[in-house]
């Protein structure tokens, strides 16, 4: 399997007054093309300023960061802004959907900034709420819709655009157990499909279900756990 993701003794300081707090401290990690990978840690384990710069939202202080090859960590704003927009689709733990939009509008406005025609932007959203099981929903607004159903509008925006990588914040982190179940179902039936999943949380009992887990203390690794699943 190749590496989508090779990661070399990242570093990540951030100056509070006086103080330097080191948010990142080495951490090297390789992420095969196809893989589900979970990184899991408590509050302060460096695990969200990781999902920044694996996202392109945020870059180290030192070390490197190779995405299919390109080392990305010293790009600029606008290349960074490319490949956000082109190669990873992001779910956060909040849903983000503008209120006044349904589903299919919701889906439909990254596809929008990014310039795609009208026609093939309806298409791919209408393809990606299939996917998330809200064929019947399209018309729906998110005060109409169940937590997990807005969660899934967000993953279905995510997906519209076909990135290879899928960046999971957390995504179970606002739903019931039963909801939360069908939102990592879902992830798993999109890397069978064979995008790249990385899942952040805190919570060990998800984590165990990708396929790697990797856990961080202090902005350190601390645990590799292959074959969870």
């Amino acid at each position: 399997m190749a590496n989508l993701i090779s990661v070399r003794d990242l570093c990540k300081v951030y100056h509070m007054g006086l103080n330097e707090v080191h948010a990142l401290n080495g951490v090297s990690l390789d992420v095969g093309d196809g893989e589900f990978v979970a990184i899991v840690g408590r509050s302060g384990s460096g695990k969200s300023t990781l999902m920044n710069i694996l996202g392109c939202l945020d870059t180290p202080t030192s070390g490197q960061y190779f995405l299919n090859g390109e080392d990305v960590a010293g790009l600029s704003e606008k290349r960074l802004t490319q490949i956000r927009n082109r190669e990873i689709g992001f779910i956060f733990q909040s849903f983000n959907l503008i209120s006044g939009q349904n589903a299919l509008e919701n889906v439909e406005l990254p596809l929008l900034y990014r310039g795609v025609e009208r026609s093939e932007r309806r298409r791919l959203a209408l393809d990606a709420l299939e996917r998330v099981g809200l064929a019947e929903r399209i018309g729906h607004r998110p005060s109409q819709m169940s937590g997990g159903q807005q969660q899934r509008v967000a993953i279905a925006r995510a997906i519209a655009a076909r990135p290879p990588i899928v960046l999971a914040d957390e995504p179970t982190g606002n739903l019931d157990s039963k909801s939360g179940a069908e939102v990592m179902e879902i992830l798993h039936d999109l890397n069978r499909a064979g995008r790249t999943v990385i899942l952040i949380t805190h919570d060990e009992r998800i984590a165990r279900g990708a396929g790697r887990m990797i856990r961080l203390q202090d902005g350190r690794i601390a645990e590799r756990v292959r074959s969870c699943g």
